[in-house]
């Protein structure tokens, strides 16, 4: 979080709210500004509160806060404008949870690359009775990730992904090449 920053100026200067008879005191006056210097990060956050609730403007210490409030947990090890991209679409995304969008967003946010997802269930329409339910018998999905770059993708958090996005009920297979 927010800590205090050297040198940093407040907007309001709490000498200047005292009334013109406690100016020339010099204790009242180091005083103020002693704790001026501990206010002044509390104002200016405050004033900024919009640009520090919108994640495309949020400074980091605070995207990772919001990360927090939307359920979000991006990588700290990714690029800045990755994980702002992770906090900025998490409401939307968590409406698509548990389905094949929503994993292969989640995937791709998390690895950069575009996933091939294989499900095992289906739907189907008949007219007859009796007909062969699509899909397997078991619930499951397989996620193929083809790893053209040189960066290695990380198995074990991408598999814990997986397990957040899916249903609980549903297995899963990761594939990595």
């Amino acid at each position: 979080m927010r800590t205090g920053v050297t040198g940093l100026q407040t907007p309001h200067p709490l000498i200047e709210q005292l009334p013109a008879v406690y100016l020339d005191e010099d204790f009242l006056r180091r005083f103020l500004a002693a704790l001026d210097d501990v206010l002044a990060p509390v104002l200016l956050a405050i004033d900024n509160l919009p640009a520090h609730l919108d994640p495309r403007s949020a400074p980091e210490d605070f995207l990772s806060w919001l990360a927090q409030w939307v359920a979000v947990d991006p990588h700290e090890d990714h690029p800045v404008e990755r994980r702002r991209a992770a906090v900025r679409g998490a409401v939307e995304r968590h409406s698509r949870r548990g389905t094949r969008r929503g994993l292969a967003e989640a995937v791709f946010l998390e690895t950069g690359i575009e996933p091939d997802i294989v499900e095992s269930g289906g739907t189907a329409w008949s007219q007859t009775p009796h007909t062969r339910f699509p899909g397997g018998p078991r619930p499951w999905v397989t996620v193929r990730i083809r790893a053209e770059r040189l960066e290695p993708v990380d198995r074990v958090r991408l598999e814990e992904l997986i397990r957040t996005e899916i249903p609980a009920h549903v297995g899963f297979d990761l594939e990595v090449s």
